[in-house]
């Protein structure tokens, strides 16, 4: 590069933290560039725009920030402050930072391609960047409007980049192919990661992680980050996605499809054999994945696997807790679906009053999609006068949930009132007990338990290829009713289920819902943090169809041609009671009417009144069977 075509960096440029950095002539023609290639035994380095935090200058070309850190390491980015100037949503016209993160010696041109493009303020921007390799460089440019932008400031590490290899044994000639043996030379426990993490991962890319257990020994997984792409698009409309199936391939049933972001996510083998597959196909990549593996015996506390009372319940101290022995004397109970699938709990003495000043806890531990499910048969608490709704004070049960790697209470129980349903999240669920005073009165509760797959939908044919996803076919019925997950208690929080509707040639598909309670606000988008009800005439999203959420009247959707998808989908913070519908499938050439009740004024389909009272008639027999 010529030195008149050099373009003249501002003074305050060339003085960036002096200690750390050089100067040099950049390969990128027309450009400046600043090199940061130690930090002299500090724990961090500083990098700033020019006359930070003054506004930068227009028409400031090309300035590179190139970063070099030896081999083995690879750098990473955090952003104190951020304040660009943002003319565009794609920031590609006007001032923005350009950033290349794949780079091996931290050397570009006009030709290289860029990975991201900066503009806007420090919410609108990654937390931290990392390389994939020992070269990072910032690009900035300026347009020839004067702003009254700051800029930006940050920090650089130079990171040991294996703190971030895969424990597997990777197969010969693939990218990211691993297979996960237990065995007495092997560790029972590790780490694997997305290619290129914690930096981007590439596109197009397919990688396969195999886990194989001993005999009498089970496989957990804890995705501990999970950052493909931001949103709440369903998982059947992302290109980037992770799928975990119970056993040795993709042609096992899927136990786990995990999309956009999320952390601390559990995921449990029934058997001695886990698969996990992904798959990226987007343009704009996520970070990717972080992981843990644990080969665990089943005689592991973690497992439960314990002698069982007289009421079939297998008690047994956690790994992280005294004894109930020790605390509450031996009302705690631990129950494991690798012993019992289905049981009874109560409270202590049940029928007869539980004692005052109790506190007992009834843990559950799933495996697989198996989700915990609780049904009360019997509900009698202690509860004074206070007319308030709130449990706090009172004799209460308590539901908590696995979220975020803490257990979090979805629910309280007290009075008289027989509790709806519950259903856990993911495989584990925990009801606590709390006597605060005595009554002769007070026989306390009885549940029963079951471990189940279908998410408590017991209408249609559920599909192996995803954790929660049912088939209603005209061939077999061109009328009949569907609902949430539990319904009618709670939905379990960070699920999605597909309802999938297949009528013949010239058919289409009504839909009348009968009750619709889903948390969110319009227009039901991650903004604010609602879940969903989705509906298309495709796999991908229809834009035909808006989401719903909210409390909503009853209502009528219709398909447009014979095959119409349903997806609901909740997320890991609120949560409603869901909804209930009906289906019928009817020729092109059939009439659809709905009438209006003028007494009640309720909305009602022709020839769908007697399938509505079949879900009740359903919903109430099958909870009654349970018991």
């Amino acid at each position: 590069m010529q030195e008149d075509n050099v373009m003249e960096v501002p003074i305050l440029v060339l003085m960036l933290q002096l200690m750390f950095t050089t100067v040099c002539q950049a390969v990128h023609p027309g450009c400046e560039c600043v090199v940061f290639s130690a930090m002299f035994g500090k724990e961090e380095g500083i990098f700033k725009s020019p006359d930070f935090p003054q506004p930068y200058h227009a028409n400031i070309d090309c300035l590179l920030y190139t970063f070099i850190a030896n081999v083995g390491q690879i750098i990473e980015i955090s952003f104190l402050d951020f304040d660009v100037r943002k003319t565009n949503l794609d920031c590609i016209r006007g001032d923005y930072l350009k950033i290349f993160l794949h780079l091996e010696k931290g050397e570009v041109n006009e030709y290289t391609p860029w990975d991201l493009l900066l503009c806007g303020s420090l919410g609108d921007i990654p937390a931290l960047l990392y390389s994939s390799s020992s070269g990072l460089v910032l690009e900035f440019h300026t347009g020839s409007y004067t702003a009254n932008a700051s800029g930006f400031s940050g920090t650089f590490k130079f990171i040991d980049k294996s703190l971030f290899k895969t424990d597997g044994l990777k197969l010969p000639n693939s990218m990211c192919d691993y297979q996960f043996f237990s065995s007495d030379q092997s560790q029972a426990y590790g780490k694997f990661y997305s290619p290129r993490y914690p930096s981007t991962y590439p596109t197009n890319i397919r990688c396969s992680y195999r886990f194989r257990a001993r005999y009498k020994e089970r496989i957990r997984i804890v995705f501990e980050v999970v950052s493909l792409q931001k949103g709440d698009l369903s998982c059947l409309n992302r290109a980037d996605l992770i799928r975990v199936f119970d056993g040795k391939t993709s042609a096992d049933p899927a136990i786990r499809v995990l999309c956009n972001e999320g952390i601390e996510l559990e995921v449990l083998s029934t058997g001695s054999d886990l698969f996990i597959e992904f798959v990226a196909n987007s343009d704009w990549p996520g970070q990717g994945f972080k992981a843990s593996f644990h080969f665990q015996p089943i005689e592991d506390g973690s497992l439960d696997s314990h002698r069982p009372n007289r009421l079939g319940i297998f008690t047994k101290p956690t790994e992280s807790e005294p004894s109930a022995s020790e605390t509450r004397s031996s009302c705690d109970v631990t129950v494991s679906s690798d012993m019992i699938k289905n049981g009874t709990i109560q409270s202590p003495s049940y029928p007869a009053p539980y004692p005052s000043r109790t506190t007992c806890r009834y843990d559950f531990q799933g495996r697989g999609k198996e989700r915990v499910q609780v049904v009360f048969q019997d509900f009698n608490l202690y509860r004074s006068t206070d007319d308030s709704t709130e449990c706090t004070g009172h004799d209460s049960l308590m539901a908590f949930v696995h979220i975020e790697g803490r257990m979090e209470k979805i629910d309280s129980f007290c009075g008289n009132t027989l509790p709806k349903p519950v259903m856990s999240n993911g495989p584990r669920l925990r009801l606590e007990f709390q006597s605060l005073f005595a009554s002769r009165y007070s026989r306390g509760f009885k549940a029963t338990y079951s471990f189940i797959e279908n998410f408590g939908i017991r209408t249609g044919t559920q599909l192996p290829e995803y954790p929660c996803a049912f088939v209603f076919n005209s061939n077999e019925s061109r009328t009949g009713f569907f609902y949430s997950p539990n319904y009618p208690g709670l939905y379990p929080r960070d699920t999605e289920c597909h309802y999938f509707f297949h009528g013949n040639l010239k058919e289409k598909v009504r839909l009348h819902f009968n009750y619709f309670d889903v948390e969110g606000v319009l227009p039901c988008e991650a903004i604010s943090a609602s879940d969903y009800v989705e509906f298309s005439n495709f796999m991908t999203r229809d834009r035909k169809y808006s989401r719903h959420c909210g409390q909503l009247k009853e209502f009528d959707v219709a398909s447009d041609r014979k095959f119409f998808r349903v997806t609901f989908r909740s997320n890991d913070r609120l949560d409603g009671t869901g909804f209930n519908a009906t289906y019928q499938f009817l020729d092109e050439v059939e009439s659809y009417t709905a009438k209006t009740d003028k007494k009640s004024g309720s909305c009602r389909i022709n020839g769908m009144s007697a399938v509505y009272v079949l879900v009740l008639i359903f919903l109430v027999t099958s909870f009654k069977s349970s018991s």
